[in-house]
């Protein structure tokens, strides 16, 4: 098998890019550079798939020999602690640079002068490495093609915020990079590198306006992150000493077979992922990410940053089922899917009710993670596929509503339907995917449920149960806003996205049918070898018959925004005055009491804010779901330690 030199373009091309995009400084040329490189990257994406399917797909392990390259990535990691270091003194957040100091040291140290490490692959193909590298290229290519069209109209609204859209592109290419690097990578030490670098990526993209929210929510979530990377780092070293290999691969078969020198690495990594993935109690950073540009939000904050985390369970996934680390991951996924699924009723803010309800979903897929059997992976590779693609599309069409109507409010996009008719479709068509039957996300659910009860796990079951009856609840208010019949009716707005914009919505909306229509399709040929590939065997979790009915039901469900396009286009608008319990003032909004005072009449969602907001719930939560995590791994710890 040749070494595939696509795998080094795939890392080495976004970094170069993005260093090209920063240094010019000509919008219109490095926006044809950003277009010409996103699609470069999605067609070296399909390079390697074909690439990998020459190979009969099957695992292809390559690179044993890179010393050079392990030096570069070692002199890499510690100039990424320089630069956090700088950047924590020059904000005076001082106590920070240490959780990038210690970790990379002690990296550092093993590397240098712990014991050698016996020679295995570095990058590891198999279907799941596959399955991210087409969410990462593809959904992330149309994301900075969708970035270099939203930035335009961004800082035409938003004339206070410095033009440093090269230092945006810059990082979003960056990140591209070092996600590839990521999920490649199979040697420990290359991953510890890639994880820091979509911190700071994450970090420097969260501050990008500069103003003081935009700063506490950037070291927010740097700290939490950096964080998850000392456990990582920790548990990294310790494996090397203890076994003297850096190879995930290895880790994951001693801990599938209950060996106990994978006992604590897996805890800390696992542990890891539950900050990457703005878990309880590190939910809040996620919620601070969302002052930065949609691009952002999209990208780094929904579509491919968390499902870092998410990944990194997936593959630990046979060394923590039954065993309390992965009760404890499965608990505390399934206690955030649950909360963030109350909080989300809460909100009115159209980006805050798509990162809880993305903190939501990862908590789902965590919890699949934990139960670590192929029927919750199944399920959870199916959520991870239909959330990335849906929240994807969402964040890039609440970021071009707001710059035509101005504001993100959700009762503001009342009657958006028939005000801005595309978006309201493409936003129809990511809502119908998130929580209508019977769309991809809900049959995963059936599927995590059915696969919970099986296991006879009775706080999952219930998590399950009650988060997807209130996930059911803030998207049907959603839904309901943007197709109903209002006073505005009959305004209409100018469409601001441009076609860059336009592109990639399309795309991903076409995307979304596309891989609902062939749900069968992907999961007797994709997914089933994924599980024999990671638990030896496959569980079929629904027959072929029924998944292809429920296809022909999706397509049908389908054809319901392309009516609703058509009738929103000739409607006519009852324009009888409304009875409003007084004298209507010819305004249909207005009417004068009995007491002669005048009186709006507002219609409205009820957000329950005195009930399930944020400041009644987030943290009680985070204060218990913080003290289960230090329970668990104590007795992990004591455990190993006895």
């Amino acid at each position: 098998m040749p070494e595939m030199p696509v795998i080094p373009f795939l890392i080495c091309f976004p970094i170069v890019a993005g260093l090209l995009m920063f240094c010019i400084r000509d919008r219109k040329l490095a926006n044809a550079i950003s277009c010409i490189s996103a699609i470069v990257i999605m067609a070296g994406v399909g390079v390697l798939v074909a690439q990998w399917l020459m190979g009969d797909r099957e695992p292809i392990d390559l690179y044993v020999d890179t010393e050079l390259v392990d030096h570069i990535i070692l002199g890499a990691e510690i100039f990424l602690m320089g630069l956090v270091t700088f950047l924590c003194f020059k904000y005076k957040r001082y106590w920070i640079s240490l959780l990038s100091i210690g970790p990379t040291l002690l990296v550092a140290y093993a590397e240098l002068f712990g014991p050698k490490v016996e020679e295995a692959a570095h990058i590891h193909v198999d279907h799941m490495a596959i399955l991210m590298c087409l969410i990462v290229g593809v959904i992330g290519g149309l994301i900075a093609i969708y970035a270099g069209g939203y930035l335009i109209g961004y800082h035409e609204h938003h004339k206070e915020v410095e033009d440093r859209r090269h230092y945006f592109m810059m990082l979003l290419f960056i990140f591209l990079g070092a996600m590839f690097g990521f999920v490649l990578s199979d040697s420990l030490m290359w991953i510890e590198l890639f994880w820091e670098m979509t911190s700071i990526c994450s970090f420097m993209l969260i501050g990008y306006t500069r103003t003081e929210e935009a700063i506490r929510n950037s070291f927010r979530a740097l700290w939490m992150n950096l964080l998850g990377g000392t456990g990582l780092a920790i548990g990294i070293v310790y494996f090397v000493y203890q076994q003297e290999s850096a190879s995930l691969s290895n880790l994951v078969a001693l801990g599938a077979i209950g060996q106990t020198v994978a006992v604590l690495p897996v805890a800390l990594i696992a542990f890891a992922a539950l900050t990457k993935s703005a878990q309880m109690p590190f939910s809040t950073w996620l919620i601070g990410a969302m002052v930065a540009p949609t691009p952002s939000s999209a990208l780094l904050h929904s579509a491919t940053m968390v499902k870092a985390g998410i990944y990194v369970l997936f593959r630990l996934s046979p060394a923590m089922s039954g065993n309390l680390t992965g009760t404890m991951i499965a608990f505390i996924g399934g206690f955030t899917f649950l909360v963030a699924s109350f909080i989300a009723i809460a909100q009115s803010d159209g980006k805050k009710v798509l990162a809880y309800s993305t903190i939501s979903n990862l908590g789902l897929m965590v919890a699949c993670a934990g139960v670590g059997t192929p029927t919750t992976i199944w399920a959870g590779v199916f959520l991870m596929i239909f959330h990335a693609i849906s929240k994807s599309l969402l964040f890039q069409d609440v970021g071009a509503t707001e710059n035509a109507i101005h504001s993100r409010d959700i009762e503001d996009m009342h009657g958006l339907l028939f005000r801005l008719p595309k978006l309201a479709i493409f936003m129809f068509i990511g809502i119908a995917a998130m929580f209508l039957a019977p769309f991809g996300m809900l049959i995963s659910k059936w599927s995590a449920l059915r696969a919970c009860v099986d296991a006879k796990n009775i706080w999952l079951v219930v998590f399950i149960v009650f988060g997807s009856a209130t996930t059911s609840l803030y998207w049907t208010k959603w839904m309901g806003k943007i197709i109903s019949l209002s006073h505005k009716t009959g305004e209409k707005l100018k469409d601001m996205s441009t076609i860059r914009e336009n592109a990639s919505m399309g795309i991903h909306a076409v995307l979304m049918i596309v891989v609902c229509a062939l749900f069968p399709l992907v999961s007797n040929v994709f997914v089933g070898p994924m599980l024999v590939e990671t638990f030896g065997k496959e569980d079929q979790v629904l027959s072929t018959a029924v998944l292809v009915l429920l296809v022909a039901i999706i397509l049908f469900v389908f054809a319901v925004p392309a009516l609703s396009y058509v009738y929103g286009r000739s409607v006519k608008i009852n324009r009888k005055l409304s009875y409003m319990s007084g004298i209507n003032t010819g305004e249909d909004r207005e009417f004068t009491d009995s007491f002669g005072d005048s009186k709006q009449l507002w219609l409205s969602n009820m957000y329950l804010e005195d009930i399930v907001g944020q400041k009644k719930l987030l943290v009680p939560s985070q204060v218990f779901s913080l003290a289960v995590l230090l329970v668990m791994l104590s007795l992990i710890i004591g455990g190993v330690l006895s």
